[in-house]
């Protein structure tokens, strides 16, 4: 029986126009999966389709309705998450901002290096 989750270093970042989720955990091995600029704006747009109260969503739900690939919007809503952009209550999801397209797309061209200018 696991006791505890391994200590681990997640990072994001936009490759090529897609987001990139790169895992480092304590033991030193790293993995790497990627969302499609595509796919991201699509989990964005379900999740502020989503009302803030009720029964909110899930990685599997959105995944099976819009016929995506899992591990994709997996990456879409961990980095979401992570930017405060949707809330998680009772293992559901939750639009945590009111724009919450416009949110995430600013913090995805804020990783983008093509957007960035000197």
């Amino acid at each position: 029986m696991r006791t505890h989750l391994p200590q681990r270093e997640t990072r994001f970042s936009v490759e090529d126009g897609c987001l990139v989720r790169t895992v480092v955990g304590g033991d030193g091995r790293t993995y790497t999966h990627r969302c499609e600029r595509k796919v991201f704006e699509t989990v964005a747009h379900a999740i502020q389709e989503t009302p803030a109260q009720g029964e909110g969503t899930t990685l599997t739900l959105i995944s099976r309705q819009e016929k995506l690939a899992f591990t994709q919007v997996n990456v879409a809503l961990e980095f979401l998450k992570e930017r405060g952009i949707v809330d998680v209550r009772h293992r559901r999801c939750y639009p945590g901002t009111t724009s919450v397209f416009e949110d995430a797309m600013v913090e995805f061209l804020v990783l983008d290096e093509s957007f960035k200018t000197d």
